[in-house]
Protein backbone atom coordinates (compact mmCIF):
# COMPACT_ATOMS: atom_id res chain seq x y z
CA UNK A 1 0.00 0.00 0.00
CA UNK A 2 3.00 2.73 0.94
CA UNK A 3 4.62 1.63 -2.63
CA UNK A 4 0.98 2.50 -3.96
CA UNK A 5 1.24 6.00 -2.55
CA UNK A 6 4.22 6.98 -3.57
CA UNK A 7 3.80 5.91 -7.22
CA UNK A 8 0.66 7.50 -7.24
CA UNK A 9 2.44 10.61 -5.68
CA UNK A 10 4.84 10.23 -8.48
CA UNK A 11 2.22 10.46 -11.08
CA UNK A 12 0.31 13.40 -9.83
CA UNK A 13 3.80 15.24 -9.59
CA UNK A 14 4.93 14.83 -13.22
CA UNK A 15 1.11 15.47 -14.08
CA UNK A 16 1.42 18.86 -11.66
CA UNK A 17 4.75 19.37 -14.15
CA UNK A 18 3.25 18.77 -17.41
CA UNK A 19 0.40 20.88 -17.24
CA UNK A 20 2.41 23.96 -15.66
CA UNK A 21 5.21 23.37 -18.61
CA UNK A 22 3.31 23.38 -21.77
CA UNK A 23 -0.08 25.42 -21.02
CA UNK A 24 0.07 28.65 -22.08
CA UNK A 25 0.41 31.70 -20.03
CA UNK A 26 -1.75 34.93 -20.54
CA UNK A 27 1.34 36.93 -21.45
CA UNK A 28 2.37 34.69 -23.51
CA UNK A 29 -0.42 34.30 -26.03
CA UNK A 30 -0.29 37.13 -28.51
CA UNK A 31 3.46 35.89 -28.78
CA UNK A 32 2.71 32.27 -28.81
CA UNK A 33 -0.20 32.94 -31.45
CA UNK A 34 2.54 35.29 -33.67
CA UNK A 35 4.80 32.49 -33.42
CA UNK A 36 2.65 29.16 -34.45
CA UNK A 37 1.36 31.30 -37.33
CA UNK A 38 5.11 31.60 -38.57
CA UNK A 39 6.08 28.25 -38.09
CA UNK A 40 2.69 26.73 -39.59
CA UNK A 41 3.76 28.80 -43.14
CA UNK A 42 7.36 27.59 -42.67
CA UNK A 43 5.99 24.02 -42.46
CA UNK A 44 3.51 24.18 -45.44
CA UNK A 45 6.64 25.42 -47.69
CA UNK A 46 7.95 22.36 -47.65
CA UNK A 47 5.00 20.20 -47.46
CA UNK A 48 3.62 22.44 -50.96
CA UNK A 49 7.19 21.48 -51.99
CA UNK A 50 7.11 17.50 -51.73
CA UNK A 51 3.56 17.06 -51.76
CA UNK A 52 3.20 15.33 -54.78
CA UNK A 53 6.64 12.99 -54.72
CA UNK A 54 6.06 12.15 -51.11
CA UNK A 55 2.35 11.32 -50.61
CA UNK A 56 2.06 8.14 -52.91
CA UNK A 57 2.62 5.05 -51.30
CA UNK A 58 4.95 2.79 -52.13
CA UNK A 59 6.91 0.24 -51.39
CA UNK A 60 10.72 1.71 -51.05
CA UNK A 61 9.96 4.96 -49.14
CA UNK A 62 13.63 5.03 -48.01
CA UNK A 63 15.12 5.39 -51.87
CA UNK A 64 12.16 7.59 -52.62
CA UNK A 65 12.98 10.63 -49.64
CA UNK A 66 16.96 10.04 -49.79
CA UNK A 67 17.39 10.62 -53.49
CA UNK A 68 13.92 13.26 -54.07
CA UNK A 69 14.38 15.37 -50.29
CA UNK A 70 16.84 18.15 -51.20
CA UNK A 71 18.04 21.08 -48.23
CA UNK A 72 21.24 21.39 -47.52
CA UNK A 73 22.57 17.95 -45.55
CA UNK A 74 19.48 17.43 -43.81
CA UNK A 75 18.46 13.78 -43.48
CA UNK A 76 14.84 12.85 -44.31
CA UNK A 77 14.92 9.39 -42.19
CA UNK A 78 12.04 10.89 -40.18
CA UNK A 79 9.72 10.56 -43.10
CA UNK A 80 10.99 6.96 -43.76
CA UNK A 81 10.49 6.02 -40.59
CA UNK A 82 7.10 7.37 -40.11
CA UNK A 83 6.24 5.69 -43.36
CA UNK A 84 7.90 2.46 -43.04
CA UNK A 85 9.34 1.81 -39.27
CA UNK A 86 12.50 0.56 -38.50
CA UNK A 87 15.66 1.89 -36.65
CA UNK A 88 16.44 4.01 -39.73
CA UNK A 89 18.49 6.64 -37.63
CA UNK A 90 22.80 5.07 -36.90
CA UNK A 91 21.15 3.76 -33.43
CA UNK A 92 24.88 4.80 -31.75
CA UNK A 93 24.13 9.01 -32.44
CA UNK A 94 20.10 8.48 -31.87
CA UNK A 95 19.73 5.07 -29.89
CA UNK A 96 16.10 6.07 -28.80
CA UNK A 97 14.75 8.17 -32.15
CA UNK A 98 13.27 5.56 -33.86
CA UNK A 99 11.23 4.24 -30.81
CA UNK A 100 9.97 7.91 -30.26
CA UNK A 101 8.90 7.59 -33.39
CA UNK A 102 6.43 4.51 -33.54
CA UNK A 103 3.91 6.03 -32.02
CA UNK A 104 3.78 8.88 -34.85
CA UNK A 105 4.23 5.16 -37.48
CA UNK A 106 1.08 3.78 -36.17
CA UNK A 107 -0.69 7.19 -36.86
CA UNK A 108 0.31 7.36 -40.28
CA UNK A 109 -0.64 3.76 -40.97
CA UNK A 110 -3.94 4.58 -39.75
CA UNK A 111 -4.15 7.60 -42.43
CA UNK A 112 -2.80 5.70 -44.85
CA UNK A 113 -5.78 2.71 -44.83
CA UNK A 114 -8.31 6.00 -44.09
CA UNK A 115 -6.68 8.36 -46.67
CA UNK A 116 -5.05 6.30 -49.40
CA UNK A 117 -1.80 8.49 -48.99
CA UNK A 118 1.22 8.40 -47.16
CA UNK A 119 0.57 10.81 -44.65
CA UNK A 120 4.27 10.75 -43.22
CA UNK A 121 5.04 14.56 -44.24
CA UNK A 122 1.62 15.51 -42.20
CA UNK A 123 2.32 14.26 -39.36
CA UNK A 124 5.92 14.72 -39.18
CA UNK A 125 5.62 18.34 -39.65
CA UNK A 126 3.04 18.65 -36.77
CA UNK A 127 5.67 16.94 -34.80
CA UNK A 128 8.54 20.08 -36.34
CA UNK A 129 5.57 22.28 -35.46
CA UNK A 130 4.90 21.63 -31.89
CA UNK A 131 8.56 21.23 -30.86
CA UNK A 132 9.39 24.87 -32.66
CA UNK A 133 6.62 26.09 -30.56
CA UNK A 134 7.43 24.79 -27.49
CA UNK A 135 11.12 25.84 -27.97
CA UNK A 136 9.97 29.14 -28.81
CA UNK A 137 8.03 29.42 -25.11
CA UNK A 138 10.98 27.57 -23.18
CA UNK A 139 13.27 30.61 -24.32
CA UNK A 140 10.73 33.34 -23.53
CA UNK A 141 10.39 31.94 -20.25
CA UNK A 142 14.09 31.48 -19.93
CA UNK A 143 14.61 35.49 -21.13
CA UNK A 144 11.39 36.46 -18.90
CA UNK A 145 11.59 34.70 -15.66
CA UNK A 146 14.80 33.52 -15.01
CA UNK A 147 17.08 36.01 -17.08
CA UNK A 148 15.13 38.66 -16.08
CA UNK A 149 14.39 41.13 -18.60
CA UNK A 150 10.99 42.82 -19.92
CA UNK A 151 8.23 41.15 -21.64
CA UNK A 152 9.03 42.96 -24.78
CA UNK A 153 12.94 42.44 -25.01
CA UNK A 154 11.49 38.84 -23.80
CA UNK A 155 9.41 38.98 -26.95
CA UNK A 156 12.24 40.59 -29.37
CA UNK A 157 15.00 37.97 -28.76
CA UNK A 158 13.02 35.01 -29.15
CA UNK A 159 11.62 36.52 -33.12
CA UNK A 160 15.60 37.39 -33.83
CA UNK A 161 16.47 33.54 -32.51
CA UNK A 162 14.34 32.25 -35.28
CA UNK A 163 15.43 34.80 -37.69
CA UNK A 164 18.35 32.50 -37.27
CA UNK A 165 18.96 30.57 -41.13
CA UNK A 166 19.48 26.84 -39.72
CA UNK A 167 16.98 27.30 -36.68
CA UNK A 168 14.15 28.41 -39.02
CA UNK A 169 15.15 25.49 -41.26
CA UNK A 170 15.24 23.12 -38.12
CA UNK A 171 11.93 24.02 -37.63
CA UNK A 172 11.23 23.37 -41.41
CA UNK A 173 12.80 19.61 -42.15
CA UNK A 174 11.78 16.34 -41.17
CA UNK A 175 15.32 15.97 -38.79
CA UNK A 176 16.22 15.37 -35.18
CA UNK A 177 17.57 19.26 -34.82
CA UNK A 178 13.92 21.25 -33.50
CA UNK A 179 13.30 18.05 -31.31
CA UNK A 180 16.45 18.72 -29.58
CA UNK A 181 16.41 22.09 -29.16
CA UNK A 182 13.49 22.16 -27.69
CA UNK A 183 14.22 19.14 -25.21
CA UNK A 184 17.55 21.29 -24.43
CA UNK A 185 15.93 24.27 -24.20
CA UNK A 186 13.18 22.79 -20.90
CA UNK A 187 16.33 21.55 -19.58
CA UNK A 188 17.75 24.59 -19.49
CA UNK A 189 14.83 26.37 -18.34
CA UNK A 190 13.69 23.61 -15.40
CA UNK A 191 17.62 24.00 -14.53
CA UNK A 192 17.32 27.64 -14.50
CA UNK A 193 14.15 27.46 -12.19
CA UNK A 194 15.53 25.43 -9.60
CA UNK A 195 18.64 27.45 -9.28
CA UNK A 196 16.66 30.37 -8.71
CA UNK A 197 14.98 28.40 -5.73
CA UNK A 198 18.03 26.33 -4.83
CA UNK A 199 16.13 23.05 -5.09
CA UNK A 200 17.57 19.98 -6.77
CA UNK A 201 16.75 17.85 -9.78
CA UNK A 202 15.57 14.75 -8.45
CA UNK A 203 16.33 11.52 -9.56
CA UNK A 204 13.37 10.67 -11.66
CA UNK A 205 13.77 14.40 -13.02
CA UNK A 206 17.51 13.41 -14.07
CA UNK A 207 16.82 10.15 -15.07
CA UNK A 208 13.55 11.49 -17.83
CA UNK A 209 15.77 14.21 -19.26
CA UNK A 210 18.51 12.36 -19.90
CA UNK A 211 16.47 9.95 -21.46
CA UNK A 212 14.41 12.27 -23.70
CA UNK A 213 17.74 14.32 -24.81
CA UNK A 214 20.03 11.41 -25.36
CA UNK A 215 17.91 9.02 -26.32
CA UNK A 216 17.39 11.91 -29.44
CA UNK A 217 20.97 12.93 -29.60
CA UNK A 218 23.77 10.88 -27.81
CA UNK A 219 25.87 13.84 -27.25
CA UNK A 220 23.51 15.85 -26.01
CA UNK A 221 22.64 13.74 -23.28
CA UNK A 222 26.30 15.08 -21.44
CA UNK A 223 24.73 18.57 -21.47
CA UNK A 224 21.73 16.95 -18.91
CA UNK A 225 24.99 16.05 -17.03
CA UNK A 226 25.93 19.57 -16.78
CA UNK A 227 22.59 20.79 -15.69
CA UNK A 228 22.96 18.11 -12.55
CA UNK A 229 26.38 18.97 -12.03
CA UNK A 230 25.17 23.33 -11.75
CA UNK A 231 22.07 22.35 -9.65
CA UNK A 232 22.73 19.81 -7.95
CA UNK A 233 26.47 20.27 -7.02
CA UNK A 234 28.74 17.73 -5.47
CA UNK A 235 25.42 15.94 -4.12
CA UNK A 236 25.19 14.47 -8.03
CA UNK A 237 28.77 11.66 -6.31
CA UNK A 238 26.29 10.33 -3.88
CA UNK A 239 26.15 6.77 -4.44
CA UNK A 240 22.15 6.32 -4.82
CA UNK A 241 22.09 9.16 -7.24
CA UNK A 242 25.31 8.71 -8.87
CA UNK A 243 23.53 5.30 -9.80
CA UNK A 244 20.21 5.74 -10.69
CA UNK A 245 20.65 9.09 -12.06
CA UNK A 246 23.63 8.96 -14.16
CA UNK A 247 25.14 5.40 -14.40
CA UNK A 248 22.16 3.46 -14.91
CA UNK A 249 20.36 5.60 -17.60
CA UNK A 250 23.51 5.79 -19.76
CA UNK A 251 24.04 1.98 -19.31
CA UNK A 252 20.17 1.53 -20.40
CA UNK A 253 20.98 4.14 -23.19
CA UNK A 254 23.48 2.23 -24.69
CA UNK A 255 22.30 -1.27 -24.20
CA UNK A 256 19.04 -0.08 -26.10
CA UNK A 257 21.51 1.33 -28.98
CA UNK A 258 23.26 -2.45 -29.18
CA UNK A 259 20.09 -4.26 -28.58
CA UNK A 260 18.82 -2.11 -31.77
CA UNK A 261 22.31 -2.65 -33.86
CA UNK A 262 22.54 -6.65 -32.73
CA UNK A 263 18.54 -7.10 -33.84
CA UNK A 264 17.40 -4.81 -36.08
CA UNK A 265 20.26 -3.46 -38.20
CA UNK A 266 22.53 -5.72 -38.27
CA UNK A 267 20.45 -8.23 -39.84
CA UNK A 268 18.96 -5.57 -42.22
CA UNK A 269 22.62 -4.83 -43.21
CA UNK A 270 22.92 -8.59 -44.31
CA UNK A 271 20.44 -8.52 -46.57
CA UNK A 272 21.16 -5.53 -48.26
CA UNK A 273 24.32 -6.80 -48.32
CA UNK A 274 23.27 -10.36 -50.04
CA UNK A 275 20.84 -8.76 -52.49
CA UNK A 276 23.42 -6.01 -53.68
CA UNK A 277 26.05 -9.50 -53.99
CA UNK A 278 23.45 -11.14 -56.02
CA UNK A 279 22.37 -7.63 -57.93
CA UNK A 280 25.86 -7.31 -58.83
CA UNK A 281 26.35 -10.75 -60.06
CA UNK A 282 23.70 -10.74 -62.10
CA UNK A 283 24.61 -7.51 -63.89
CA UNK A 284 28.02 -8.95 -64.50
CA UNK A 285 26.61 -11.95 -66.05
CA UNK A 286 24.57 -10.01 -67.71
CA UNK A 287 27.35 -7.60 -69.54
CA UNK A 288 29.36 -10.63 -69.76
CA UNK A 289 26.69 -11.71 -72.55
CA UNK A 290 26.41 -8.63 -74.05
CA UNK A 291 29.79 -8.49 -74.63
CA UNK A 292 29.81 -11.91 -75.95
CA UNK A 293 27.30 -11.33 -78.54
CA UNK A 294 28.71 -8.00 -79.62
CA UNK A 295 31.86 -9.87 -80.22
CA UNK A 296 30.13 -12.50 -82.27
CA UNK A 297 28.11 -9.70 -84.47
CA UNK A 298 31.46 -7.73 -84.73
CA UNK A 299 32.97 -10.49 -85.93
CA UNK A 300 29.90 -11.06 -88.64
CA UNK A 301 30.23 -7.89 -89.81
CA UNK A 302 34.49 -7.82 -90.18
CA UNK A 303 34.79 -10.80 -92.26
CA UNK A 304 31.92 -9.14 -94.59
CA UNK A 305 34.05 -5.83 -94.60
CA UNK A 306 36.89 -4.92 -97.45
CA UNK A 307 40.56 -4.02 -96.60
CA UNK A 308 39.95 -0.59 -97.75
CA UNK A 309 37.01 -0.55 -94.55
CA UNK A 310 39.42 -2.55 -92.17
CA UNK A 311 41.82 0.39 -92.59
CA UNK A 312 39.34 2.96 -92.34
CA UNK A 313 37.99 0.88 -88.89
CA UNK A 314 41.20 1.13 -87.56
CA UNK A 315 42.33 4.29 -87.67
CA UNK A 316 38.80 5.52 -86.34
CA UNK A 317 39.38 2.90 -83.22
CA UNK A 318 42.87 4.63 -83.22
CA UNK A 319 41.38 8.09 -83.47
CA UNK A 320 38.81 7.45 -80.36
CA UNK A 321 41.53 5.99 -78.35
CA UNK A 322 43.76 9.00 -78.31
CA UNK A 323 40.97 11.73 -77.68
CA UNK A 324 39.86 9.21 -74.78
CA UNK A 325 43.67 9.35 -73.28
CA UNK A 326 43.89 13.27 -73.64
CA UNK A 327 41.12 13.71 -71.55
CA UNK A 328 41.77 15.14 -68.72
CA UNK A 329 40.19 12.80 -65.67
CA UNK A 330 37.79 14.51 -63.56
CA UNK A 331 38.86 16.07 -60.16
CA UNK A 332 37.62 14.76 -56.91
CA UNK A 333 36.22 17.43 -54.60
CA UNK A 334 37.47 16.45 -51.00
CA UNK A 335 34.27 16.06 -48.86
CA UNK A 336 35.70 16.22 -45.59
CA UNK A 337 39.73 16.52 -43.84
CA UNK A 338 41.13 13.88 -42.07
CA UNK A 339 40.07 12.11 -39.34
CA UNK A 340 42.44 11.27 -36.24
CA UNK A 341 41.86 7.43 -36.76
CA UNK A 342 39.79 5.41 -38.66
CA UNK A 343 37.34 4.05 -34.96
CA UNK A 344 34.04 3.72 -34.85
CA UNK A 345 33.73 7.34 -33.53
CA UNK A 346 36.85 9.32 -34.06
CA UNK A 347 36.24 8.50 -37.95
CA UNK A 348 33.92 11.34 -37.65
CA UNK A 349 36.29 13.54 -36.31
CA UNK A 350 38.43 16.12 -38.27
CA UNK A 351 41.64 17.46 -37.70
CA UNK A 352 42.78 18.92 -41.26
CA UNK A 353 40.22 21.22 -42.45
CA UNK A 354 41.06 25.22 -41.43
CA UNK A 355 39.22 25.98 -38.52
CA UNK A 356 38.94 30.01 -38.34
CA UNK A 357 37.21 29.18 -42.02
CA UNK A 358 34.84 27.19 -41.01
CA UNK A 359 33.63 29.33 -37.93
CA UNK A 360 33.40 32.51 -39.88
CA UNK A 361 31.87 31.05 -42.86
CA UNK A 362 30.00 27.88 -41.56
CA UNK A 363 29.59 28.42 -37.57
CA UNK A 364 28.96 32.00 -37.06
CA UNK A 365 28.22 32.56 -41.00
CA UNK A 366 25.84 29.88 -42.52
CA UNK A 367 24.11 29.08 -39.54
CA UNK A 368 22.52 32.45 -38.76
CA UNK A 369 22.48 33.94 -42.73
CA UNK A 370 22.69 32.24 -45.42
CA UNK A 371 24.71 32.10 -48.28
CA UNK A 372 24.04 33.42 -51.94
CA UNK A 373 26.32 30.88 -53.53
CA UNK A 374 25.69 27.25 -53.29
CA UNK A 375 22.25 28.15 -51.87
CA UNK A 376 21.35 25.21 -49.21
CA UNK A 377 23.71 22.71 -51.57
CA UNK A 378 24.91 19.00 -49.24
CA UNK A 379 28.52 19.71 -48.77
CA UNK A 380 28.42 15.92 -49.26
CA UNK A 381 26.66 16.31 -53.13
CA UNK A 382 27.61 19.47 -54.35
CA UNK A 383 28.57 22.31 -52.12
CA UNK A 384 32.41 23.46 -50.84
CA UNK A 385 32.78 23.06 -47.48
CA UNK A 386 33.79 26.80 -47.38
CA UNK A 387 31.04 29.33 -49.34
CA UNK A 388 32.39 33.30 -48.97
CA UNK A 389 29.39 36.00 -48.85
CA UNK A 390 29.23 37.99 -52.01
CA UNK A 391 28.98 41.22 -50.00
CA UNK A 392 31.10 42.68 -47.19
CA UNK A 393 27.54 43.73 -45.11
CA UNK A 394 26.93 40.29 -44.68
CA UNK A 395 30.30 40.16 -42.58
CA UNK A 396 28.99 42.55 -40.95
CA UNK A 397 26.41 41.62 -39.31
CA UNK A 398 28.14 38.51 -38.28
CA UNK A 399 30.73 40.79 -36.77
CA UNK A 400 27.79 42.49 -34.32
CA UNK A 401 25.76 39.28 -33.69
CA UNK A 402 29.17 37.86 -32.32
CA UNK A 403 30.44 41.34 -30.36
CA UNK A 404 27.11 41.44 -28.68
CA UNK A 405 26.98 37.86 -28.12
CA UNK A 406 30.76 38.42 -26.15
CA UNK A 407 28.88 41.73 -24.29
CA UNK A 408 26.54 39.83 -23.12
CA UNK A 409 28.53 36.86 -21.23
CA UNK A 410 30.87 40.34 -19.92
CA UNK A 411 27.31 41.07 -18.82
CA UNK A 412 26.28 37.84 -17.78
CA UNK A 413 29.57 36.86 -16.08
CA UNK A 414 28.20 36.54 -12.19
CA UNK A 415 24.98 34.75 -13.22
CA UNK A 416 25.29 31.06 -12.35
CA UNK A 417 22.88 30.17 -14.96
CA UNK A 418 24.62 31.83 -17.56
CA UNK A 419 27.41 29.39 -17.37
CA UNK A 420 25.76 26.04 -17.53
CA UNK A 421 23.90 27.69 -20.71
CA UNK A 422 27.58 28.53 -21.75
CA UNK A 423 28.85 24.91 -20.76
CA UNK A 424 26.33 23.89 -23.39
CA UNK A 425 28.09 26.23 -25.80
CA UNK A 426 31.19 25.06 -24.39
CA UNK A 427 30.65 21.18 -25.29
CA UNK A 428 29.82 21.67 -28.55
CA UNK A 429 32.45 23.59 -29.80
CA UNK A 430 34.95 21.15 -28.04
CA UNK A 431 33.42 18.25 -29.93
CA UNK A 432 32.69 20.62 -33.26
CA UNK A 433 35.50 23.44 -33.34
CA UNK A 434 37.65 21.22 -31.51
CA UNK A 435 37.73 17.33 -32.41
CA UNK A 436 36.26 18.05 -35.77
CA UNK A 437 32.62 16.26 -35.41
CA UNK A 438 31.29 17.06 -38.34
CA UNK A 439 32.78 20.54 -39.14
CA UNK A 440 32.07 20.07 -42.70
CA UNK A 441 28.62 20.80 -41.97
CA UNK A 442 28.85 22.16 -38.87
CA UNK A 443 26.18 25.03 -39.47
CA UNK A 444 23.73 21.78 -39.27
CA UNK A 445 24.08 21.34 -36.19
CA UNK A 446 23.52 24.79 -34.73
CA UNK A 447 20.05 24.13 -33.38
CA UNK A 448 22.26 22.56 -30.86
CA UNK A 449 23.74 25.24 -29.07
CA UNK A 450 23.09 28.48 -30.98
CA UNK A 451 20.23 29.42 -28.21
CA UNK A 452 23.04 30.84 -25.98
CA UNK A 453 23.67 33.64 -27.98
CA UNK A 454 20.67 35.33 -27.61
CA UNK A 455 20.54 34.32 -24.00
CA UNK A 456 23.85 36.10 -23.04
CA UNK A 457 22.20 38.70 -24.95
CA UNK A 458 19.50 38.61 -22.81
CA UNK A 459 22.07 39.26 -19.84
CA UNK A 460 23.35 42.65 -21.77
CA UNK A 461 19.64 44.19 -22.40
CA UNK A 462 19.29 43.60 -18.58
CA UNK A 463 22.34 45.50 -18.12
CA UNK A 464 21.22 48.17 -20.08
CA UNK A 465 18.35 48.39 -18.87
CA UNK A 466 18.76 51.61 -16.16
CA UNK A 467 20.58 53.16 -19.03
CA UNK A 468 17.84 54.67 -21.13
CA UNK A 469 19.33 56.00 -24.41
CA UNK A 470 21.49 52.78 -24.15
CA UNK A 471 18.86 50.72 -23.50
CA UNK A 472 17.05 51.98 -26.66
CA UNK A 473 19.12 51.93 -28.74
CA UNK A 474 20.24 48.21 -28.45
CA UNK A 475 16.50 47.32 -28.80
CA UNK A 476 16.46 48.88 -32.08
CA UNK A 477 19.62 47.17 -33.05
CA UNK A 478 17.85 43.60 -32.56
CA UNK A 479 14.78 44.95 -34.07
CA UNK A 480 16.90 46.13 -37.26
CA UNK A 481 18.70 42.26 -36.95
CA UNK A 482 15.89 40.89 -36.72
CA UNK A 483 13.89 42.34 -40.07
CA UNK A 484 16.81 41.54 -41.88
CA UNK A 485 17.69 37.92 -41.10
CA UNK A 486 13.98 36.82 -41.37
CA UNK A 487 13.45 38.84 -44.65
CA UNK A 488 17.02 37.09 -46.12
CA UNK A 489 16.95 34.17 -44.68
CA UNK A 490 13.61 33.50 -45.81
CA UNK A 491 13.59 34.70 -48.91
CA UNK A 492 16.54 32.77 -50.08
CA UNK A 493 14.56 29.88 -48.14
CA UNK A 494 11.80 30.14 -50.71
CA UNK A 495 14.21 31.18 -54.03
CA UNK A 496 15.35 27.94 -53.33
CA UNK A 497 12.42 26.06 -52.75
CA UNK A 498 10.37 27.18 -55.60
CA UNK A 499 12.36 28.94 -58.24
CA UNK A 500 15.67 26.95 -58.72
Amino acid sequence: MPANNKLSEIFRSLSGVFRSLFRIKREERCLASFLLIVFLALDALVICKYYDVFTPQTRHYWHLFISKFHISGFDPITYSVVSDWTAGYNVYRHPLLAFFMYVPYLINQALMCITGINCAIFIVSAIQTFCAFYASMFLYRIFREIVGVSRTDSSLLTIFFFGFSFVMLSAMVPDHFIISMMLLLLALYVSGKLIMKRRSLTIWQSALYFFLTAGTSLNNGLKIYLSMLFVNGKRIFRPKYLFLAILLPAALTWGAARMSYDHIVWPRDVAAKAARAKAKAAKQKKQEEEKLRKQHDDSVRIASFTAYQLDSLSADSARRDSIAKAKPKPVRRRKNGKPISNGEFLSWTDVTTSRTESVVENLFGEGIQLHEDHLLGDVLKSRPMIVNYRHAFNYIIEAVIVLLFIAGIWCGRRSRFMWLAMSYFALDMALHVGLGFGINEVYIMSAHWIYVMPITMAFLMKAMAGRRCQALALKALVALLAAYLWIWNVSLIVRYLYFT
